[in-house]
């Protein structure tokens, strides 16, 4: 089955467009944002793209000091201690931000491992699924009264082009009948980030909360940080000087450009009403069954995308009231 919503909209962005220009117009003013990830890479600059059109941005992170440290000089952004494998480590901090009283305007779950050696969390659920996966599914169920109070939310999930490399294995969700693959791993994450965005969807849409997935592009940055110098030269992405290739139409972007369909998922207006759909190059991608680009239609599934919100719930014991 396919999401009839899985339409490109013809958007007057393509893949050079950057995080600050697809904002252009946009007030923030009063919004309060939650970036996971927000400190480093993608989500930084996520980070100061919100800030500088009024958001207040909260991001959890595991390491604090440095959270701070590259958030300095950025308003309005505070940092808490959250490690999203440990669930009791995000039930603390959605504990804390609750007491606050505020509502979630937006929710966006850029943090994420790539290409990992095998590590499992607490309860053995594979680690990349875990992080990517399982740990935002229990942070966004959590923070759910929150989405609701801000009359008007949008969760913004990164997924990515990734999810061309595999689906779900719900008979082997955690390689425990077939061998550790790194990259079978990521991509089995990323197809569960894509149908975490329509169940969500489907689920917030009466409470006007409504969820996108994304495709951020191809960037050299700290996902890469346990791929070898070999594995990165393999995939043509540095130069002769050893600095990223930076080719937005061959879907390599710096960060500036990677950011922008986050952004533009979290504030666009051609999005009003819209919602359960997978976004690459500001815009809604087409669904594409050969090409290496688009959306995998197993990643925009309804039933798979229902079966894994049961599973997920299995798996965290969160589930929204």
């Amino acid at each position: 089955m396919e999401n009839n919503a899985q339409t490109p909209l013809g958007t007057e962005w393509g893949p050079a467009a950057t995080a600050q220009l697809v904002a252009d117009g946009i007030d923030l003013q009063g919004k309060v944002v939650l970036v996971t990830g927000g400190a480093s890479g993608l989500g930084l600059e996520t980070t100061r793209v919100l800030v500088s059109k009024g958001a207040e941005v909260v991001v959890p992170a595991r390491r604090v000091a440095e959270a701070e440290s590259a958030l300095k000089g950025i308003p309005r952004t505070e940092v808490h201690e959250m490690e999203l494998t440990d669930s009791m480590s995000v039930e603390r901090f959605v504990t804390r931000f609750l007491e606050t009283g505020r509502p979630i305007h937006r929710l966006i779950l850029s943090a994420g491992v790539m290409a990992t050696p095998l590590f499992r969390d607490e309860d053995g659920n594979e680690g990349q699924f875990a992080t990517n996966h399982l740990g935002h599914f229990r942070l966004a169920t959590l923070l759910w009264p929150a989405l609701k109070a801000a009359r008007g939310a949008r969760i913004v999930v990164l997924s990515s082009r990734g999810h061309l490399i595999d689906g779900v294995h719900f008979d082997d969700l955690r390689f425990e009948k077939r061998p550790y693959d790194k990259w079978q791993a990521y991509g089995q994450s990323k197809t569960a980030n894509a149908l975490f965005a329509v169940a969500a969807d489907a689920r917030g849409r009466t409470h006007g909360i409504r969820a996108f997935s994304v495709h951020p592009g191809s960037i050299v940055g700290p996902l890469a940080r346990h791929l070898s110098p070999q594995e990165i030269d393999g995939f043509g992405a540095l130069d002769q000087n050893g600095q990223p290739i930076i080719d937005p139409g061959a879907d390599m972007k710096n960060f500036a450009q990677g950011a922008a369909t986050t952004v533009w998922c979290a504030t666009s207006p051609l999005l009003d009403g819209l919602g359960g759909v997978y976004c690459e190059n500001s815009d809604i991608a087409a669904i594409e069954a050969t090409e290496r680009r688009g959306v995998r239609p197993y990643a925009i599934d309804p039933e798979a995308a229902e079966r894994l919100w049961r599973v997920s719930v299995e798996l965290t014991g969160g589930d929204i009231g």
